[in-house]
């Protein structure tokens, strides 16, 4: 089981990695978005800091999130990206290879989370 778990989180954090990357690296070509999708990204492009600041967030939180010491911090800093990854592919893309991946990695985001939720305990007494 600890193998399995290694290893899930080990490619969670590398997409994060990765998806951090691309905001600074274009090496990726962007999927073909709709009307809407495009409205949202000119929208978050008037915000010039966001874009940076959601990748950094994601290169910061897929390497905490790698190594056990530091998963659980890991696993709190990619959570808001996550949400917002979510809720963007089941609103706006709607794809169904999109929501299976985002779903598979918003379950193991939140195994961790559940899993090292006595380290949380400070936080929330």
């Amino acid at each position: 089981m600890k193998i399995v778990k290694f290893i899930l989180c080990l490619l969670f954090g590398l997409m994060f990695i990765n998806g951090g990357l691309s905001k600074f690296i274009t090496y990726m070509p962007a999927p073909e978005m709709t009307p809407e999708q495009m409205k949202v990204y000119a929208a978050f492009g008037e915000i010039s800091w966001l874009m940076p600041l959601v990748g950094i967030v994601e290169i910061i939180g897929g390497l905490l999130f790698i190594f056990p010491k530091t998963r659980a911090l890991g696993a709190i800093v990619i959570l808001p990206v996550m949400v917002g990854i979510v809720v963007h592919v089941f609103t706006l893309d709607k794809s169904a290879m999109g929501m299976i991946i985002a779903g598979i990695l918003l379950l193991i985001n939140l195994w961790v989370i559940i899993d090292n939720k006595e380290k949380y305990s400070a936080l929330v007494s």
